[in-house]
């Protein structure tokens, strides 16, 4: 395994199956400070997601990989009725509790929680009726899954099944970071990040690790300063490492009709935009919008 010559995550981090980045805990309570809540979201990601799903006249929604639920939430918040399904229980403690609390508005009160492998998903999730209407896996949250195997077969199955669950007609949301270009250059494009407004103060240090010579892995270490939790006291620094599969874009692509298998119209935005490969202005995520047309 790859860790026996290179750290991959923050210790205390699970190692078998779908690897819980968040196991310990302490990268899940950091993370949740990072991005904060819905009001953080950029209001240009709010807006965009809004009007694609009602624009494929979308009601129900599967946040495929919905971490602490700030994404549910924000869909909850709009009328959408929402199923939100993660790998990490850690992560998910923050969408259940948020779910208590509010459990006297009838979104919130009708909002299905589940913890759920993107392996096991057709297991893990009960499919209503011919799906969901929408599926979506954002932040770059796909990326998390590893390629142990050297074949990209966890990749495809993965997608295979968070495809079944879209209806057709239906229509699903999936990005990933631009990898092509941190690849060529080993840093990230310079630009904020399109999802979030993180008041934090942060660093985040890239490094991309090669096995045979082929790119297998990207490894993000964030530097953030965590508010301190009692009157007086100094903020702490807190550091927590998450890995990621290079995903390239035309790569992706292909592994996105193979799973609906090529029965699918796909589009693919840089930050939100209308993308043509070669343009001058480089974008920092890559968004994919796959209908499923049969």
């Amino acid at each position: 395994m790859v860790d026996s010559v290179y750290r991959t995550r923050s210790l205390g981090v699970a190692a078998e199956g779908l690897p819980d980045q968040y196991a310990d805990g302490q990268a899940a309570r950091v993370w949740q400070l990072y991005i904060g809540d819905t009001r953080s979201r950029t209001a240009e990601y709010r807006s965009w997601l809004l009007a694609l799903l009602r624009q494929h006249r979308c009601r129900s929604v599967l946040d495929v990989a919905c971490g602490t639920g700030v994404d549910s939430i924000m869909l909850l918040e709009e009328g959408f009725q929402v199923t939100s399904v993660d790998a990490s229980d850690k992560m998910l403690k923050y969408a259940l509790k948020e779910r208590w609390e509010r459990r006297k508005e009838e979104p919130f009160d009708r909002w299905v929680i589940e913890e759920a492998n993107w392996l096991t998903l057709e297991k893990d999730l009960e499919k209503p009726g011919d799906g969901f209407d929408a599926v979506i896996c954002l932040g770059n949250s796909f990326a998390h899954l590893p390629d142990f195997k050297g074949d990209q077969s966890d990749h495809k199955l993965a997608l295979r099944n968070i495809a079944s669950m879209v209806r057709p007609g239906g229509v699903l949301v999936i990005d990933h970071r631009n990898y092509d270009h941190i690849l060529a250059t080993g840093c990230a494009p310079p630009g904020k990040n399109i999802y979030y407004k993180s008041d934090l103060t942060k660093d985040i240090t890239t490094s991309v690790l090669l096995v045979n010579n082929k790119a297998h892995m990207v490894t993000l270490d964030y530097t953030v300063q965590v508010p301190a939790t009692e009157a007086g006291a100094d903020p702490e620094l807190s550091k927590f490492r998450l890995s990621y599969y290079p995903h390239r874009l035309e790569a992706f692509t292909a592994l996105l009709k193979g799973a609906f298998q090529g029965k699918c119209q796909h589009s693919v935005l840089g930050d939100f935009q209308p993308y043509t490969p070669g343009q001058a202005h480089v974008p920092c995520y890559f968004i994919h919008v796959v209908k499923r047309t049969a």
